[in-house]
């Protein structure tokens, strides 16, 4: 299998001189970005095993994700310009090849880390009562469901292979519009990935296990990301940093719901909390219409008689009806 057939002598020495000199700010950008990518799915990785449950996460969220993720890995690594960089280690150094392939293992960890998730929605999904998506129509997510997501995620990954692999060895040269088809169906399935994430937790009123903080991270970074590879890639890589572009857009989106709903939670918790604090108080006592009880001067009747204006120290706290004893 000769991967690098197909590819034109003017391609490979344009790639291997830009190698030659590379920008030592991108290059540090994008060993941030990478870095970035791994810790930005750590707390999503760490929430679901923490609460023990996926319960929130929708599975065709999972689904198109894990998808448009392994086709844009498929994508990257078929580019020309990729296969050209690739190519160019045999001539470059060993700095200069790694700087050149930050990119495609950018697009790698994203893809792994999705499909760390993907595995740990089906060990965590709830086996126990079924998960309602839509009160209205009563649908409802199964343990059968998850295993059908896992199982459809399966087979495009080998089918992408397959393929893949079919047109190396065959037609090498229709290498590039195979790498703009897995662009574009990544592209679409990135569109249409969040759609079904933002109605269910829209509906659910909570983020249940999906990570805040994860969103945090990637929303300005799917930017920063996209600008990266179009740096990298130039306006022929369209169809591989035009993923990021709109999975930012519709992260942010969920992102700024999830937080509403997290505000409005502490808020009424807060309010809850205040309002038993408030009935908790010693002495404080209220009337069959829910008001609390006053004496004659409006003050606050607790027990024994005793009102707000009583002082705290009277005595044996005798009541003033106690008989006087006769001498």
């Amino acid at each position: 299998m000769d991967f690098f057939k197909g590819l034109t002598t003017d391609l490979a020495s344009s790639r291997c001189e830009k190698l030659q000199a590379p920008s030592y700010l991108n290059l540090t950008l994008s060993i941030l970005i990478l870095l970035g990518i791994l810790v930005s799915y750590l707390p999503q990785h760490y929430r679901i095993i923490a609460r023990g449950t996926s319960e929130g996460i929708s599975p065709y969220f999972i689904l198109l994700g894990t998808t448009s993720g392994t086709c844009a890995f498929a994508n990257i690594l078929v580019l020309p310009a990729s296969r050209a960089d690739v190519a160019c280690c045999k001539t470059v150094s060993t700095f200069e090849c790694v700087a050149g392939l930050l990119g495609i293992a950018q697009v790698g960890v994203q893809w792994f880390c999705f499909s760390v998730i993907l595995l740990l929605f089906l060990v965590f999904f709830p086996r126990g009562p079924t998960l309602p998506i839509d009160e209205t129509e009563q649908q409802q997510y199964t343990w059968k469901t998850a295993v059908t997501v896992a199982f459809v995620c399966l087979l495009h990954g080998l089918a992408v292979i397959i393929t893949s692999a079919a047109l190396i060895l065959s037609r090498p040269y229709q290498l590039g519009t195979w790498a703009n088809i897995l662009g574009i169906t990544a592209t679409v399935l990135a569109a249409i990935q969040y759609l079904p994430q933002i109605w269910m937790t829209w509906h659910l009123g909570h983020v249940g296990s999906l990570s805040i903080p994860m969103m945090l991270i990637q929303t300005p970074g799917s930017f920063v990301w996209s600008g990266s590879l179009a740096a990298r890639l130039g306006i022929e890589g369209w169809s591989t940093w035009g993923v990021f572009l709109v999975t930012g857009c519709l992260q942010g989106c969920l992102l700024a719901m999830g937080i509403s709903f997290e505000v409005r939670a502490r808020m009424a918790k807060q309010s809850t909390e205040g309002e038993t604090h408030a009935r908790c108080i010693v002495g404080y006592m209220q009337g069959e219409n829910g008001q609390a009880e006053t004496d004659d001067e409006g003050g606050t009747l607790v027990e024994d008689g005793w009102n707000e204006r009583t002082p705290l120290l009277n005595g044996s706290r005798k009541s003033s009806q106690t008989p006087t004893p006769q001498r």
